[in-house]
């Protein structure tokens, strides 16, 4: 098959929840980095062939976000998009369909992302049809529901990382220094300008004044340490070991990359940032849905020939340290090469 590669990236810094994006609607986050990242290209926007994006929380937002986004941000209405739901892995899973899309000829350029907005996810009257003639009427919050809920199992998926812990001996102990350190390289990174290149800014109005431009990580938590982190109850178990501190926290942002083939790079004179040298995906039981990292890696990593000691460095899913922890256990990796920007 003919190389894939990445030939440009950008992402809007990401906004915690109720913070700098919250009245930032995912599609206008989208169309923001769709439009920088071919930019970056060097592309016009009528070269694209297609736009995919992922979006999980999408009640009440329109038809196709992807598609919103996309007509925002200036590609002509003739160019299809395509919005994705894989919860966690959407983004990745848009990067997957556009370099499909690329080897099978069905396209020559995508533009493949994904754009959330977690603060502006509303609350659903369920059964408001048809009338609620007696009792209590009960207002859903579609971020919990839709996003961040184990339909299967009925909970919260708080409690699919306590599944993890105890599965796999990951203590309060080792959560909290993973947490821990995952905040301090994230500091870092952000001290030494590391994502500066990154970043593209949001124009925030203000009430009174010019608008602020927002274009720094906000979710950053500089002031916790072990101390602090000890100090907190579990979360979702009274008896359990997560916590706010040592899971992740609700944001807000958007992120894309302009995928073609290495002979189309070549053509248009583009130096790749990135070749795709393979992927994977898995499923796996959803009591302890953040171990998926591990048989999609070993996938991957099967079908581009390496073992995991020839990676330099890991970009993981830190949903809650407790599965990143036990992900790096599984695969036997060293958590030096992992995440080290934070996860």
């Amino acid at each position: 098959m003919e190389d894939i590669v990445i030939v440009s990236a950008a992402r809007t810094a990401v906004g915690k929840f109720g913070g700098a994006l919250a009245k930032t609607p995912a599609t206008e986050l989208g169309s923001i980095v769709i439009r920088e990242a071919i930019a970056r290209a060097g592309l016009q926007a009528d070269q694209i062939g297609e736009v995919i994006m992922g979006q999980v929380l999408t009640a009440g937002v329109g038809q196709n976000p992807a598609r919103q986004a996309m007509m925002k941000a200036g590609v002509a209405k003739e160019t299809p998009a395509l919005t994705i739901n894989a919860v966690c892995g959407s983004g990745l899973k848009s990067v997957m369909l556009a370099a499909q899309a690329i080897a099978t000829g069905d396209s020559e350029i995508v533009v493949a992302g994904g754009q959330e907005n977690m603060s502006l996810s509303p609350h659903v009257l369920n059964g408001s049809r048809d009338g609620q003639r007696m009792g209590d009427w009960k207002m859903v919050d579609s971020m919990i529901v839709d996003g961040l809920w184990d339909v299967y199992n009925q909970y919260h998926m708080g409690i699919t990382a306590e599944n993890v812990a105890k599965q796999y001996g990951i203590t309060r102990e080792m959560q909290d220094a993973l947490a821990l350190a995952s905040q301090q390289k994230a500091a870092a990174a952000q001290d030494a300008g590391r994502f500066a290149d990154e970043i593209v800014g949001v124009s925030i109005p203000q009430r009174k004044g010019d608008p602020v431009v927002f274009n720094a990580d906000e979710y950053l938590n500089r002031k916790t340490n072990a101390e602090v982190l000890a100090g907190l109850r579990a979360a979702f178990d009274k008896a359990g070991s997560v916590t706010a501190g040592n899971a992740s926290g609700i944001n807000d942002g958007a992120a894309a990359v302009v995928v073609m083939s290495a002979k189309k790079a070549a053509a248009l004179g583009l130096k790749p940032l990135a070749r795709i040298a393979a992927y994977g995906t898995s499923g796996l039981d959803p009591a302890t849905m953040g171990m998926g990292p591990v048989p999609a890696s070993r996938k991957a990593l099967q079908r581009a020939g390496w073992n995991a000691a020839d990676v330099d460095l890991f970009e993981l899913n830190e949903a809650f340290a407790a599965q990143a922890c036990a992900v790096n256990k599984e695969l036997a990796i060293d958590p030096a090469k992992v995440n080290v920007n934070g996860g």
